[in-house]
């Protein structure tokens, strides 16, 4: 998987539109980024590792080795410094506060999702700072990819359980010695927020699956569909790569796979060579779509409601979702969120403001769409 990332980085993305470089980026077209930190790229891009900095390759690649831990206690020793000033200079209690203060840089792993989102903030700064043409970022070696992506979702959950928003903003104007704590969190919030939009923009972001030709690609692809749908990610590209096939024998073809239009399918015939610098990269023939602007999954969810008026009205939520097992698929309510769970993996889906009002109904799912269905509860909903 690395090598396809690395291999679609030092080629030429395929595009409908010609590329325009701008002075900016005229020298800086591509930034590969890597999360693992026992990842070959450095070796076989014949660059030495230096961790959270980037590094040149050639005039047109960069390569950047993110290590989560260092990214997560850097950030949070900054966080935690603003908390314990809070804690000193509040005359009363906040448990809230002294309890995330009393959290040593070693132990903020523990908390769900900080660690990934501060990484993937990082990644955010690059893609916004001017400076690319274009990000490759490669998920393999680093865990669950998708617990990687999800993790805005769940780190935005998190601080609104344990410190709802309208609790934060009344706080802060009880006591001003919390405001700029308030403030901090909702910076938090907001690069979550940001974060998980810029992964699922299909006009500025592509994902791309890589998958062994073999048995278990072919076993697990459903699975993959079923997350990436989940998600939300703007799938662009299925790879199916003959060298992590375990028989040597191809058992997924790209013809035979049905996918959403806009997502290409192609296979990359492994070499008989080490794939140990650029120049054999190349030979891969790996060249990585450019963004579609197709939304898919979650992202391209649609709202419906009918004729009637007021608490008599119904509206029925939809998106694209595949399901290998039906009876894995749950749902569930967390204030303005919907807690969607597939596979054994959950996600935290905003729910449109028309429904924030509503009570779920029921749900199905007509195997292609996931129908969920809502109506007004009386108790909230405007009367006019």
């Amino acid at each position: 998987m690395t090598a396809v990332a690395a291999a679609g980085a030092v080629s030429r993305p395929r595009s409908r539109r010609p590329e325009v470089p701008s002075p900016l980026t005229a020298d800086r077209h591509t930034l590969l980024v890597t999360i693992d930190r026992l990842s070959p790229v450095p070796d076989i891009l014949g660059v030495f590792r230096s961790p959270n900095e980037v590094v040149a390759v050639s005039a047109h690649l960069h390569l950047l080795c993110l290590e989560r831990l260092t990214s997560a206690t850097t950030s949070w020793a900054l966080f935690a410094e603003l908390l314990a000033d809070t804690a000193r200079r509040s005359k009363i209690a906040l448990p809230f506060v002294d309890t995330l203060a009393g959290i040593d840089q070693a132990e903020v792993t523990s908390l769900p999702g900080i660690e990934d989102a501060l990484l993937l903030r990082r990644i955010r700064d690059e893609a916004v700072s001017g400076q690319w043409q274009r990000i490759v970022v490669d998920l393999s070696g680093a865990g669950d990819p998708y617990a990687i992506l999800d993790a805005p979702s769940m780190l935005r959950h998190t601080l609104d359980r344990l410190w709802p928003r309208h609790r934060r903003l009344a706080a802060a104007a009880d006591r001003p010695a919390v405001a700029q704590l308030t403030t901090a969190i909702d910076a938090i919030d907001r690069d979550c927020a940001d974060v998980a939009d810029l992964l699922s923009d299909a006009s500025i972001t592509a994902a791309h699956l890589v998958l062994g030709s073999g048995h278990r690609g072919a076993r697990l692809l459903s699975h993959h569909l079923a997350a990436i749908d989940l998600l939300g990610l703007p799938l662009r590209s299925i790879n199916l790569d003959d060298a992590l096939a375990e028989s040597g024998r191809r058992e997924l073809r790209a013809e035979e796979i049905d996918v959403a239009p806009g997502v290409d399918v192609r296979c990359v015939t492994a070499l008989d060579v080490p794939l140990d610098r650029p120049a054999r990269l190349r030979k891969l023939g790996v060249t990585l779509p450019a963004p579609s602007g197709r939304a898919h999954g979650s992202s391209a969810l649609t709202v419906v409601g009918d004729a009637a008026d007021g608490v008599e009205a119904t509206y029925e939520l939809a998106w694209p979702q595949t399901l290998p097992d039906p009876e894995r698929f749950m749902l569930g309510r967390s204030g303005d969120d919907l807690l969607v769970t597939v596979e054994g993996m959950r996600h935290c889906l905003p729910l449109p403001s028309v429904l924030r009002r509503c009570v779920v109904d029921d749900a199905d799912w007509d195997g292609e769409r996931v129908r969920i269905r809502f109506s007004p509860d009386p108790a909230v909903w405007p009367r006019r």
